[in-house]
């Protein structure tokens, strides 16, 4: 099984995925802008939970990742600290070497994001709370654009660890 950790959400790390907020004081504020191509854009709460996915003695199994082709996604971490793993859109999966491709990041509460279109995304999950809540502005269709790549049927699985359990 491969593994990565987890490390410190910043624009930098984040930019080939998306992009994070920025203060309206900021200069470069607004230079981003959430995309919809079917004109459905959604806000409402989500949360998933630890449960939802393989765990084990040091951290989660990341077995799949999913990615919307029509819309970016905002994601706003209410509660606690989650782990997020993403690829970037051109991401094959056709090889083992396409695993080195993944990024795992750590989330705080009150931390936001934007995926970019097509970004590869798991999460994100809670580490050690049992639900991690969330709110999410994506495209009210999403189901209709929900590619997914099963990373433990191509060998690709993955152990996401933080710094603290690595």
């Amino acid at each position: 099984m491969f593994r990565l950790i987890a490390e410190p959400l910043t624009d930098v790390d984040w930019k080939p995925y998306g992009w994070l907020q920025r203060a309206d004081t900021d200069p470069a504020d607004g230079t981003d802008r959430l995309h919809f191509e079917w004109d459905d854009v959604h806000v409402n709460l989500i949360h998933h939970r630890r449960d939802e996915v393989p765990a084990t003695s040091e951290g989660l199994v990341c077995e799949m990742l999913f990615r919307h082709a029509t819309h970016t996604q905002a994601l706003f971490v209410l509660n606690c600290a989650a782990v997020v793993v993403v690829a970037e859109a051109s991401t094959e999966f056709a090889s083992p070497q396409d695993a080195e491709r993944l990024r795992a990041f750590l989330l705080q509460p009150h931390d936001s994001l934007v995926l970019h279109r097509g970004t590869w995304h798991w999460g994100p999950f809670p580490f050690s709370e049992p639900r991690v809540d969330l709110y999410n502005v994506q495209g009210l269709r999403y189901a209709e654009d929900n590619d997914e790549v099963n990373l433990a049927e191509l060998g690709l699985a993955t152990e996401v660890l933080t710094r603290e359990t690595a």
